[in-house]
C-alpha cells in the first residue's frame, strides 16, 4: 500500500521582513516610497522589516501589489536572489518617441519604474523641427544639455539660446518647446525632473 508523502512541517512563521526589505532595496524603493505605493505607514513598514510586528493578509496583498510579486512570494520567506550589479539595457531595447511630423526623436533612457518622477532622454531634432510640450504637473523642471547644433528653448513667454555644452533649467509647468534653431540636425540630453 503506497504511503503518502508527508508534508514539511514549518516551526517559524515566514520572515516577511527580510524579504520585504531585500525586495524594496532591489526596486531602490525607500521607506516614505513603498508608503505611497502600498497605502500603508511608514511605522508599520518599519516594524515589519525589523520583525516586531506580523503583517495582516490585506498588508501582504497591499505590499505584494506595490511590488510586483505575488503574496507567495513575499511570504515565501527567502529573501530573492539579488540582481545582477549590472543591468545593461542593448540599443535595439531602449525605447523611443517620436514626432508626429518624425522630425524629432526622443530616446527613453531612464527605467519605467521612475516615469513619473525622474525622467532622462536623449534628443534628436531635424532641422526646423521643434518639440512643443503642454504644461506638465505644477513644480515639473527640466534640464536640457545641448550636445550637438543649435537650439532654443521656450518656457511661457521667456526664450533661451543654448550653445554646445551649455545646460537650460526651466519650469515645464506651462507650455515649452525645444527647437531647432541650426542649419544642421541637434542633439541634447533631456532630464525631467517631477514634483515629489
Amino acid at each position: 500500500m503506497a504511503t503518502r508523502p508527508s508534508k514539511t512541517v514549518h516551526t517559524e512563521p515566514p520572515r516577511v521582513g527580510d524579504t520585504l526589505a531585500a525586495l524594496r532595496q532591489q526596486q531602490a524603493l525607500s521607506l516614505d516610497e513603498l508608503s505611497r505605493k502600498a497605502g500603508v505607514s511608514k511605522s508599520m513598514l518599519s516594524q515589519i522589516e525589523r520583525a516586531q510586528a506580523n503583517p495582516t493578509v490585506a498588508v501582504v496583498w497591499r505590499l505584494a501589489n506595490a511590488l510586483g510579486v505575488s503574496m507567495g512570494d513575499l511570504l515565501g520567506g527567502e529573501p530573492p536572489a539579488h540582481a545582477p550589479a549590472i543591468d545593461l539595457v542593448p540599443l535595439h531595447a531602449t525605447p523611443s518617441l517620436r514626432s508626429p511630423d518624425g522630425l524629432c526623436e526622443l530616446r527613453i533612457l531612464g527605467p519605467i519604474d521612475l516615469a513619473g518622477q525622474f525622467e532622462w532622454y536623449q534628443l534628436a531634432l531635424q532641422v526646423g523641427s521643434a518639440l512643443e510640450s503642454q504644461a506638465h504637473e505644477v513644480g515639473t523642471l527640466e534640464h536640457l544639455t545641448a550636445v550637438s547644433g543649435a537650439l532654443e528653448v521656450r518656457s511661457g513667454d521667456e526664450q533661451q539660446r543654448l550653445k554646445i555644452g551649455e545646460t537650460a533649467r526651466y519650469a515645464a509647468d506651462r507650455p515649452h518647446s525645444i527647437r531647432n534653431i541650426g542649419k544642421t540636425a541637434a542633439s541634447a540630453w533631456l532630464v525631467v525632473v517631477h514634483p515629489a
